[in-house]
């Protein structure tokens, strides 16, 4: 299965397994254990390429070795013991226990080299401490954990991708164990688009440099430091070039900050953290053991933080503190300056700092107001960009990145409004790639976009008396509907409000005058029945859709080049922005059509395309020609238990190949499907002639999609039926008989077709497999294209079908209406008769309806 996929199947596991414990408890139990065996499987990789055989590792790796102890520590950092491997724990079974674990975790902290004391020291005092947290008995903790070990032993950890796959799980599984802790998610995990989004502004800003520090002072699990590393690495092609500082205040987040930095395979002497109150506890911090990381101020290139929201913390005796001397301190029960100013001091001269803060920060006076000013008159806010509400686990306050830099050449502040731009998954709200892409486009062009940025002037902030709460400079809210009276009364649509759609008009020139009487007067008529068909029909319409479809003619060809021809070359990481570059390219020049929305289409099936490339670049080329066991659980003696169903194409999905290959038997199996749903229909059907005294009887069968024969048999024999009724109960008789066989004959077939579908995969040709990959990678990102014409049409009838029904009818009209209602209710009402008091009645209700 692919890592996506092994995700979500350690995920769905764990978190049953961790029963009543609390989300925020158990990831520090799993993550730990993935890490010990990243640091066991790595031991195991380095003695295997130092020819060690495993009857070697089994003989000779134990602690009574001291030269063979050293020899490791100093190449991996640390010493594991054969005893204490994650695969001999796996090899134990039943002799496992977790007494196993307390000592394997004991050994470790005793074994780790000198140079790597910093990286892993007390790296597993949070899972140690833990252990017993997981059953309240020996045995149970030892079923807990032999459990959890299984769960993860499939992990692949000496692959060509090593930290790609487990640093997708791991950080698959820290997103939701996130969303499962509450408010606590917020000390331990910045969302992933969120942490994106910075860290593409971020790699921008860096993206010339050869060296590059970072620094993230709040760290949780260390995601959104590895997200800004992975984005500047693009740019740079040496990770190794990439220093990563990192300081938590908890000491079991401050172990997932280190866990996470080693998995990724990221270099010892690149990694430093410290386990402290970044408040409190700034560089240097003078240890002796280290003169040379301590003992001076720590100045990076980049600094991204989303420390705690509106804190507590003490500013006593901080007025003299470099950090904030010449802003002023924030207020004790609201930080988020503090840590801002923090950020600021540590970045270079030509460094750059993000931010997220709550939005409260950007409008607050007092303390935070000076501060604010302060920043603002030394030129250090480069830009500020509201985030949609409720986008992070555990709160829904809103919140804001804000970009500082150190120098500037320009004055002013570009203010983003990305507020509306999500998509929304479960409880949350969710930056699409779209977004962030529109966002960090904005940013870093520094463009003017009406009701999304503006670049505002230090003279208009200096005018609202430096606030900078983003209503104030973007109104990105809709325009409220309006109805104007004079078309209410008398009809026809206001200019005004056809003008709204003035994009349109431009895109179209001549169309407006071919669908209204007098384009030019100040309230319209249109002198067309069909809205639709005249829009579509038209020369403006049909010419626009031609442009576009030239424009992308050969994009099919484009992409099979440069993904199908050099699939096991191409550079999966940066792939996708060389093909959105095409498409936006392409878009050049042709209006209406929101180049965002076609990135979006291509992320969409990007995400998929990337997975089948890493796969292949990792396995090779005939990784596309397997097929996989199709693992699924079932319940078997009343407990979950996972068993094979089939099979699954590794790269290639069944379908297409049935789609391809076996087209007709696929419509011949598709068509008894869509019998067996007729003759559901068909069941209803004669049962609702039955009279609904025959219903009850006991030759209807209750679930009421077939007949018990034997009672209908009997019900003959018996004369309790009419002949109608009768002949009726024979066509279902015959019904169930056809549903019956129809059944059989589609699990027999799908499963030939199955069975013929594995045999074909695994012996197509090279060619067969790349039109398969056509197929599945490169048309549904060009049919999503070809639809995007079609789609802005639409909308465009869509808007003025809605105007031409909004004044169709004027109150004019509505008041004839009425009367003519009236003056017939008041006819029928002379009709009526009745005692006295009932026609006074009458007569009075007459002349409320203007009778006599």
């Amino acid at each position: 299965m692919n890592k996506q996929q092994l995700a979500s199947k350690i995920w769905g596991s764990a978190n049953k397994m961790r029963s009543k414990i609390e989300a925020n408890e158990y990831k520090d139990y799993i993550l730990g254990f993935i890490f010990y065996k990243f640091l066991s499987d790595k031991e195991v990789k380095y003695l295997k390429q130092n020819d060690w055989t495993d009857e070697d590792i089994k003989e000779y790796l134990n602690e009574e070795d001291r030269e063979t102890v050293e020899s490791i520590q100093k190449n991996i950092g640390y010493f594991i013991a054969y005893e204490n491997l994650f695969s001999t724990w796996l090899e134990m079974s039943t002799d496992f226990n977790v007494s196993n674990v307390r000592v394997a975790l004991s050994a470790f902290s005793r074994l780790i080299n000198a140079s790597h004391k910093k990286v892993f020291d007390k790296i597993f005092d949070t899972l140690q401490t833990g252990l017993s947290k997981l059953g309240d008995s020996s045995g149970s903790q030892t079923k807990a954990i032999s459990d959890l070990i299984h769960l993860i032993k499939d992990i692949p950890m000496d692959g060509k991708q090593d930290y790609d796959v487990l640093g997708f799980i791991y950080e698959y599984l820290i997103s939701n164990f996130a969303a499962n802790a509450g408010k606590k998610a917020g000390e331990f995990y910045t969302p992933h688009e969120v942490s994106l989004l910075m860290s593409e502004i971020v790699a921008d800003h860096l993206k010339d440099r050869s060296e590059i520090k970072i620094y993230d002072p709040t760290s949780g699990s260390g995601s959104l430091l590895i997200n800004i590393g992975k984005c500047v690495e693009k740019n740079m092609g040496n990770s190794n070039k990439i220093k990563y500082y990192a300081q938590e205040l908890k000491e079991n987040t401050y172990n997932l900050t280190r866990m996470n930095l080693v998995m990724r395979g990221i270099i010892p002497s690149n990694i430093v953290t410290r386990n402290g109150d970044t408040l409190e506890e700034d560089w240097p911090y003078f240890d002796e053991s280290d003169p040379f990381g301590t003992y001076d101020p720590l100045y990076v290139d980049a600094v991204v933080s989303n420390p705690p929201y509106s804190q507590n913390w003490n500013p006593a005796n901080k007025e003299s503190d470099p950090r904030y001397k010449f802003y002023g301190l924030a207020p004790k029960g609201k930080a988020d300056y503090a840590f801002l100013l923090h950020d600021l001091y540590h970045i270079k001269p030509d460094g750059l700092m993000t931010i997220v803060l709550p939005h409260g920060v950007l409008f607050r006076g007092g303390e935070e107001g000076e501060i604010r000013k302060n920043l603002i008159e030394n030129n250090k806010i480069d830009a500020i960009i509201g985030l949609p509400a409720n986008i992070f686990f555990g709160t829904g306050i809103p919140t804001i990145i804000m970009v500082l830099k150190q120098r500037r050449s320009n004055t002013d502040v570009l203010i983003v409004d990305a507020s509306k731009g999500f998509e929304k998954v479960g409880k949350t709200n969710k930056l699409r790639a779209s977004d962030i892409k529109r966002i960090v486009d904005v940013v870093t062009s520094r463009a003017n976009v009406p009701k999304f940025s503006k670049v505002v002037s230090r003279e208009d902030i200096r005018r609202n008396d430096y606030n900078l709460n983003i209503p104030r400079y973007v109104d990105s809210s809709e325009k409220p509907e309006s109805w104007d009276i004079f078309a209410s009364m008398f009809g026809g649509i206001p200019a005004g409000e056809m003008n709204d759609l003035r994009a349109y008009w431009e895109a179209f020139p001549t169309l407006k005058k071919a669908l209204f009487y007098d384009a030019d007067a100040p309230y319209l008529h249109f002198n067309v029945e069909d809205i639709k068909k005249a829009v579509h029909e038209h020369a403006d319409v049909t010419d626009f859709e031609g442009k576009f479809n030239s424009a992308f003619t050969d994009f099919d060809s484009y992409l099979s080049e440069e993904l199908i021809s050099g699939m096991e070359a191409i550079n999966i990481s940066k792939e996708e922005n060389v093909l959105s570059a095409k498409i936006f390219d392409r878009l050049a020049g042709i209006p209406l059509v929101d180049r965002y929305e076609a990135y979006q289409l291509l992320d969409n099936e990007w995400t998929k395309i990337a997975v089948d490339l890493e796969i292949i670049q990792t396995e090779g080329f005939d990784a596309t020609k397997k097929v996989d066991p199709n693992m699924v659980v079932k319940k078997k003696d009343g407990k979950d238990t996972e068993v094979q169903d089939g099979w699954v194409g590794h790269v290639i999905p069944f379908e297409l190949v049935q789609r391809r290959h076996f087209s007709d038997k696929l419509s011949a199996l598709k068509a008894k499907e869509t019998r067996l749903t007729e003759i559901t229909t068909e069941f209803e059907e004669l049962l609702d002639e039955l009279p609904e005294e025959e219903k009850e009887k006991d030759f209807v069968n209750y679930d009421k999609t077939a007949f018990v024969a034997a009672a209908v048999k009997k019900a003959v024999k018996d004369k309790e039926v009419e002949p109608e009724i009768l002949d009726i109960l024979k066509k279902v008789d015959n019904l169930a008989a056809e549903e019956k066989a129809t059944r059989k004959k589609i699990k027999d077939d799908s499963k030939t077709l199955h069975l013929e579908t594995k045999a074909k995969i695994e012996e197509l040709s090279d060619d067969d497999v790349k039109e398969l990959l056509k197929d599945k990678w490169i048309l549904p990102v060009v049919n999503g294209l070809a639809k995007l014409p079609e789609n802005i049409v639409s909308a465009f009838v869509s808007n003025l079908e809605a105007l031409a029904k909004k004044y169709d009818t004027t109150f004019f009209e509505v008041e004839e209406e009425i009367r003519s209602v009236e003056s017939s209710l008041a006819g029928m009402l002379d009709q009526l008769t009745g005692n006295d008091y009932d026609m006074q009645g009458l007569a009075e209700f007459k002349k409320l309806l203007g009778g006599e």
